[in-house]
């Protein structure tokens, strides 16, 4: 079996090591540690005695079964007492990653009298006489709800309401850091439609925005349709407005770099769902004139009974009759693919699609990926001089077991011309 290697911090531990009173041995902790492939980030004696050494090591593993390796093999160190490990992931969740905090002084009895009665009294009558003025003197023109039903939260699936609020706590978080938007999080404990759009009906007053969240397709398209005809203030669907907006900057960006136009390209999408129809429809907006969609049976085609209503709006109306499994014939000539699907890591059903690399017939393809799904880290790629660099001649696609058509191994990239 191949020698784990640390890839990230998300599996980042703090060993606490009672020690003999040699420091000889902080260094063979270290040696340990990288000869079983984890990577020492932090050493920290905290406690220097005669008879002994209280050190605090932070090592990055490739997972949680990584993790115990390490400790055995430091364990393992003649002289070293592994005497408490934390998994520091799980130390910044303690508690919360977000708070709520005053913007103004609340020292005095006079800051009381002002901030809340009797002063706020007079705010709320002005309110009621002016309700237009509510987002002006109040938190609701900088606030976002975060809503979420917790049936389909990264790529873990449908794993509850409590689940789910680490992650919407997270997305919280992003709001304030990178736009100084209050955010919080809104986790339902109900999964049926009209719940849903009444709850967040029901709170809407106090909020600038929606921001709905991880909730399964279809339900999430009935969800934001409704509460978009019904209230007054933006909702934004994360898992297909996000996921668009950030593909067509990607594309927009790769496309200057070959000298391409939006217009002059033809996309291939892979997958339909909540994703891949929000970036198809975002790219038709943007210009771009060919465009076509794959999921897991093959390429959408008109007069499929078995689509979706949402599937067939992300259909090209002139595309011709495909096979089922067939989704590699439209990717041959295609200058870029866009995956917006689960792709490694997933669990497919019997039968389904496999990731293969194939090459275009296009100079210099663009390959973009969005997904927000949930994988374990996997071994860094291999370092070679002829590692692919991007923009590649590479470019991926959907292929069933059962078609192998229109698929070949690629061409080693080059870097394109200036």
């Amino acid at each position: 079996m191949p020698k784990k290697t640390a890839t990230a911090s998300s599996y980042s531990i703090t060993m606490r090591l009672h020690t003999s009173a040699d420091h000889d041995v902080v260094g063979e902790v270290a040696t340990a540690i990288a000869g079983a492939g984890g990577m020492v980030t932090a050493i920290d004696v905290t406690e220097s005695r005669h008879d002994r050494l209280v050190v605090d090591v932070t090592c990055s593993a490739a997972d949680a079964e990584h993790a115990g390796e390490l400790q055995v093999a430091v364990a393992a160190v003649e002289g070293v007492d592994v005497h408490k490990v934390s998994d520091r992931t799980f130390l910044i969740h303690l508690g919360g990653k977000i708070e709520v905090a005053s913007k103004v002084p609340l020292r005095t009895r006079d800051d009381l009298s002002l901030a809340y009665t009797p002063g706020v009294g007079r705010v709320s009558l002005a309110l009621a006489e002016h309700p237009e003025d509510v987002s002006r003197l109040t938190v609701k023109g900088n606030t976002v709800a975060v809503v979420t039903d917790g049936s389909a939260v990264l790529g873990l699936g449908n794993i509850g309401p409590g689940a789910a609020l680490p992650v919407m706590e997270g997305k919280a978080a992003l709001f304030k850091r990178f736009g100084d938007i209050d955010a919080w999080p809104i986790c339902l404990d109900t999964q049926d439609t009209d719940e849903i759009v009444r709850a967040v009906e029901l709170i809407a007053p106090g909020f600038g925005g929606v921001n709905l969240e991880d909730i399964a397709a279809p339900r999430c398209f009935e969800v934001e349709a409704r509460l978009r005809e019904r209230l007054d203030i933006p909702v934004f669907h994360d898992d297909q407005h996000g996921t668009a907006i950030v593909v067509l900057a990607a594309l927009t960006n790769a496309l200057r770099v070959v000298g391409k136009d939006l217009a002059t390209v033809r996309v291939v999408v892979a997958g339909a769902g909540a994703a891949g129809t929000a970036i198809v429809k975002l790219l038709l907006a943007a210009g771009v004139g060919d465009v076509v969609v794959c999921d897991r049976a093959g390429a959408l085609t008109a007069g499929d009974a078995s689509l979706s209503p949402r599937a067939h709006r992300a259909r090209r109306a002139d595309q011709p009759p495909r096979r089922a499994g067939a989704t590699c014939g439209p990717l041959s000539p295609a200058p870029t693919c866009s995956s917006a699907s689960a792709g490694p890591g997933s669990s497919p059903r019997s039968g389904s699609p496999t990731w293969h690399p194939t090459r275009s017939s296009s100079r210099w393809p663009t390959p973009t990926r969005r997904s927000t799904r949930y994988r374990p880290p996997a071994t860094p790629p291999s370092s070679r001089r002829d590692a692919p660099t991007s923009p590649t001649r590479s470019t991926t696609c959907w292929r069933s077991p059962a078609s192998s058509a229109g698929c070949s191994t690629p061409a080693r990239a080059t870097s394109p011309p200036r």
